[in-house]
């Protein structure tokens, strides 16, 4: 038998959760099905600044903004560039002025969660396919056997959604950049020289098409991506299960880098390969019956303007709000949540794409030391 229900959201990261929250909050009962085995199943990644306009807003329609403020990382609005031979071109200290905030990606997905009656998120539930069963309704299958109908159905399911080929034929593309993703656990006492070329909060070092970028955790340790401009198939050529190949391998693309910058991958304690993809600029569709996208699903991005998962938050709030204020007229909802995604998340896509370019082409250290030196500050 297929269980019912009126409202599913398909993945429970951050915009599913804002979602189903902002709907809580309006009294309007929401199901999450999120492919995790359990809230504890991995780690959640490293530090997210989150904007006053789009994420704080967020967590203001979700009434969750006091209890953020409690969770952020002092200092970590902090920033410093660098060039390969670990000069400091810009240093911003964190005045606790600024309006991007940052805290760990785990920590504001628990403030979500806990914020949730206790059976809003069903684990364990990794979709197979979704179909459409005629007058807005679905039907969404998952591994375990089980199936769920619902009335209105939100892909909140980030970059490989299952709900976006219901909408759109549209699927990420490789960037051309990659990352190497490292940690280094315990920093002030097991990597003192790596701590203190990081600083309090955010960290980055470009030159030649490549470099570092990274953050302090809240925990003490430094989440570190070493970023490449390579072929789609470069990370494949490295075996990422034998640390010592894969850190020589990737080390070699810094041979005449600073070695304080190169500990940032000799010394680390983790090493995990990434891909970078992001869909079309624009991306859209036509309106279609009692389904939407909201986040990734909707507007993979690239990491480099910093926007993913607030405009994911965003999204959710906004979605959540369309339902309340068209209760009832799930399509008037849809509308009205779509009209104002489309050209924000355009407009996010293109200056994420900007970044990229800035940052990985000619001359990225001189335009990214002019831009924060003459340009609003950027996290």
């Amino acid at each position: 038998m297929n269980t019912h229900h009126p409202i599913a959201i398909i993945g429970g990261g951050l915009g599913g959760l804002t979602a189903a929250r902002v709907l809580h909050v309006h009294g309007i009962a929401s199901a999450v099905f999120e492919r995790e085995a359990s809230a504890a199943a991995r780690g959640q990644g490293g530090m997210l600044d989150i904007h006053e306009e789009n994420g704080q807003k967020a967590l203001h329609a979700a009434g969750l903004h006091e209890e953020f403020l409690k969770i952020v990382h002092e200092g970590g609005q902090s920033m410093r560039l660098v060039g390969p031979d670990a000069t400091v071109h810009v240093s911003e200290k964190d005045d606790g002025t600024g309006g991007r905030p940052e805290v760990d990606r785990g920590d504001l997905r628990d403030l979500l969660l806990n914020s949730l009656p206790d059976d809003t998120v069903h684990w364990d539930k990794k979709v197979t396919g979704a179909r459409p069963l005629g007058d807005g309704r679905h039907e969404v299958t998952f591994t375990d056997g089980s199936a769920i109908t619902t009335d209105l159905l939100i892909g909140a399911d980030g970059a490989w959604s299952r709900v976006r080929p219901l909408l759109s034929d549209a699927t990420p593309a490789y960037t051309g950049i990659s990352f190497a993703e490292t940690d280094l656990h315990d920093a002030d006492s097991r990597h003192p020289r790596s701590a203190a070329l990081i600083g309090d909060g955010f960290f980055i070092g470009l030159g030649g098409r490549r470099g570092f970028l990274a953050h302090r955790e809240t925990d003490g340790s430094l989440h570190v991506y070493a970023a490449l401009t390579a072929d789609e198939n470069w990370l494949d050529t490295v075996d990422f299960t034998d640390p010592a190949t894969a850190k020589s391998a990737v080390l070699a693309h810094f041979d005449d880098w600073h070695e304080d910058l190169r500990a940032l991958i000799a010394d680390a304690d983790t090493l995990t390969p990434r891909r970078i993809h992001a869909l079309p600029v624009g991306h859209r569709w036509e309106r279609t019956a009692g389904v939407t996208l909201l986040g990734d699903a909707a507007h993979l991005m690239s990491p480099f303007a910093g926007e993913g998962a607030n405009l994911a938050m965003l999204d959710g709030a906004e979605l959540a709000e369309a339902i309340a204020a068209h209760h009832g007229d799930t399509e008037a909802a849809l509308t009205s949540y779509e009209k104002a995604l489309f050209p924000r998340s355009e407009a996010s896509a293109a200056e994420s794409d900007a970044s990229m370019e800035t940052m990985f082409g000619d001359q990225g250290l001189e335009r990214m030391a002019a831009f924060f030196t003459s340009g609003p500050a950027a996290g």
